[in-house]
């Protein structure tokens, strides 16, 4: 839903030198793609090393469980640390925070493209993934604090759109790079190559990028950090690790621990808002939950992130091993999606403000059709062993999700206060990542499993179902967003 309201000057704070008079911060284009670039370097990196973990096994010998661990250490660790960021973010300046998490992110992924060994890898990633929850969350943020009405609504849009192709981006980028062998860096270059464009980043922030904050800076909710952060790990590290290391009793007994942390987690948030004292508010606000723009359009986010985290892990390993393709042309096999996707997130706006949320129902049932294509041209045409008989249906699938995301996390953000603009983003952002990693979790343990005992083209049917359903039900649940029009 397009917030067209004014930011209220007392709402949002913007550094400025002493005695200045107050002024209205303001992102400008150069500013708008300086976040942006940001925006996209985490997401890249979550799906880049899909098509490059073949690589990584022969270079590193890794073996399955610790190539689990570079994808989903990284998600996990992101994950856990996102609302915390953004929470950072409004206590201390978000363009600050951006530059430090920038830096860090440059830094971490050197680390990534010179590991020695799996494990050094593995830990490097997870380094990443904590630069990259630093981040991330203040690119809402600057834009919520430093936009209004349709200028507003169109940054939401390219910040969608980004997020949304970043993950084809990624894939397709991997391939290109682990063929292209450059420098015989080989799988390295995926993560040696994030070091200049961070540079780059970081000097145009300096130049480009507002700072600001929250007018009223509390303290860390540290109870509901620990909290949070035990409920998503003890859900994301089991369901990740669980099937690569046998499902030991640490699994189970994370698992468990899982229900009772979340439970926790939500009884600590209500009393500390609540009581609303000792200068502190609670990290997730209960109230922002309330705002139906948010409880509707995470909704929507939920089932849609579970598949489509799943789904590119699955396809990185249908292309490569099943269709026995080399990381390049697993990666351009992308390009349809990727280029419809686009097209879906620029036709978006205009759609919404026609049609309200009705052109969000509209993407998700296109994504349906689409995946009920893929199925068919890959369970059908398997034997052929081309891929190019599902690139229509992935193009299908491309224009869906190019109406259905950016226009779903635009409606989430559309009735965040600006003072909760860092927290709002952390949230929106941490659902989006956990149940992200959560869908490679699962989907990718279906589909594993499957393939062992029916083979990969009957698992992958049935996996593609599994994520249909998902679709339908993100469908139904757009029924629930508020209804907009024109």
């Amino acid at each position: 839903m397009s917030d067209t309201r004014t930011t209220p000057p007392a709402a949002e704070s913007v550094a400025k030198p002493s005695g200045a008079p107050p002024r209205s911060p303001a992102l400008t284009p150069l500013g708008l793609f300086t976040v942006l670039t940001g925006a996209a370097l985490p997401m890249i990196d979550f799906f880049i090393v899909n098509v490059a973990l073949p690589a990584i096994d022969h270079d590193l010998h890794a073996g399955p469980a610790l190539l689990e661990m570079v994808v989903g250490g990284y998600g996990v660790a992101y994950a856990v640390l996102l609302v915390l960021g953004g929470r950072l973010g409004d206590m201390v300046g978000r363009r600050r925070l951006f530059m430090w998490g920038t830096a860090a992110f440059g830094v971490t992924s050197v680390a990534c493209g010179l590991a020695p060994g799996a494990w050094w890898l593995v830990a490097a990633r997870i380094a990443q993934g904590a630069a990259s929850a630093l981040m991330l969350p203040q690119v809402l943020a600057t834009i919520q604090a430093t936009t209004s009405g349709a200028g507003r609504a169109r940054a939401l849009s390219f910040y969608s759109g980004t997020s949304g192709i970043s993950a084809s981006v990624g894939q397709v980028l991997g391939g290109v790079l682990v063929a292209a062998d450059v420098a015989g860096t080989g799988w390295r270059s995926i993560f040696l190559v994030n070091a200049p464009v961070a540079a780059m980043a970081l000097v145009l922030a300096a130049r480009a990028v507002p700072e600001t904050r929250s007018p009223r800076p509390t303290r860390v909710d540290g109870l509901g950090t620990v909290l949070l952060s035990l409920s998503l790990i003890s859900l994301l590290v089991p369901l990740t690790e669980g099937r690569a290391t046998g499902w030991p009793v640490w699994s189970w007994v994370l698992l468990a621990v899982f229900p009772v942390a979340t439970v926790a987690f939500a009884v600590t948030e209500r009393r500390l808002e609540r009581a609303g004292k000792d200068g502190r508010t609670p990290l997730v606000p209960p109230s922002l939950l309330r705002v139906r723009s948010v409880r509707t359009g995470l909704a929507v986010v939920v089932p849609f992130s579970l598949g489509w985290g799943g789904f590119m892990f699955v396809l990185a390993v249908v292309l490569q091993e099943g269709l026995r393709l080399g990381p390049l042309a697993a990666g351009l096999a992308l390009v349809p999606m990727c280029v419809t996707f686009f097209a879906g997130s620029l036709a978006g706006p205009r759609l919404f403000s026609r049609y309200g949320r009705r052109a969000i129902t509209a993407g998700a049932l296109i994504q349906g059709v689409g995946l009920l294509g893929l199925a068919a041209a890959f369970y059908w045409g398997w034997e052929g062993r081309d891929v190019w008989g599902p690139c229509a249906a992935m193009a299908v699938q491309g224009l869906g999700q190019g109406l259905l995301l950016p226009l779903t996390l635009r409606t989430v953000l559309s009735e965040v206060p600006v003072a909760q603009a860092g927290v709002g983003g952390g949230v929106m952002v941490t659902t989006q990542q956990s149940f992200m990693a959560l869908g490679v979790a699962t989907l990718g343990s279906l589909f594993l499993t499957l393939s062992e005992s029916l083979g990969m083209r009957d698992a992958l049917a049935v996996t593609l179902g599994v994520q249909v359903v998902a679709v339908a039900v993100a469908a139904l649940l757009t029924l629930r967003m508020p209804r907009v029009e024109g």
